[in-house]
């Protein structure tokens, strides 16, 4: 979960809900946390919201902590853990376009997130991701290349700490996500 005192993640991740409520008045039928590592924002939203969340991540052993975590007899219910890198996943039918929201909190740039992201969007889904907390920063996100990738900015919203807000408007092309590391290597922007 990273250092520092757990109410301030708790906070944190709780801006993503308030990212994604001020677009819709219900909650996800099903959203995914890209790079899940110790559970936040997803645990936080799966007791929020109720509803299905599917949690990512590559590292089998955090995954281990988080499958633990949602066999407690509290656990909020809904919580689906899927361990492999999001390139390879995204480009399973199994997953792609069924989600209506992708969650990133220190994930990736900007390009791997987003081309990580957009296939598992449905149309009209939304990409919440953590941004830097400084708002006098030029925007990190092109938005040219989002169209591509059938992604438009909606721009940075506060609930707390900083946010990128991201609509899915078109399909994604199939040669997206490219192959596992590409995106990290060879990014988009």
């Amino acid at each position: 979960m990273g250092p520092g005192e757990i109410g301030p993640q708790i906070a944190h991740s709780e801006g993503f809900a308030e990212s994604w409520e001020e677009l819709h008045s219900a909650p996800p039928g099903v959203f995914l946390d890209l790079g899940s590592g110790g559970g936040l924002p997803g645990l936080v939203l799966l007791e929020r919201w109720g509803t299905r969340g599917i949690l990512v991540d590559s590292m089998k052993k955090r995954m281990k902590l988080l499958s633990e975590v949602l066999a407690w007899p509290d656990a909020p219910p809904g919580g689906q853990l899927i361990i492999g890198r999001v390139e390879e996943i995204a480009r399973d039918h199994a997953h792609s376009g069924i989600v209506d929201l992708v969650t990133a909190r220190s994930f990736g740039s900007p390009a791997v997130t987003a081309e990580c992201a957009a296939r598992f969007l449905k149309i009209g889904g939304a990409l919440v991701v953590s941004e830097p907390p400084d708002d006098s920063l030029p925007s990190r996100w092109n938005g040219e290349i989002l169209a591509t990738l059938g992604l438009e900015t909606r721009g940075r919203v506060r609930h707390g700490a900083a946010f990128q807000v991201l609509v899915k408007t078109s399909s994604t092309p199939k040669q997206y996500p490219r192959a596992t590391g590409v995106p990290v290597k060879t990014p988009l922007f």
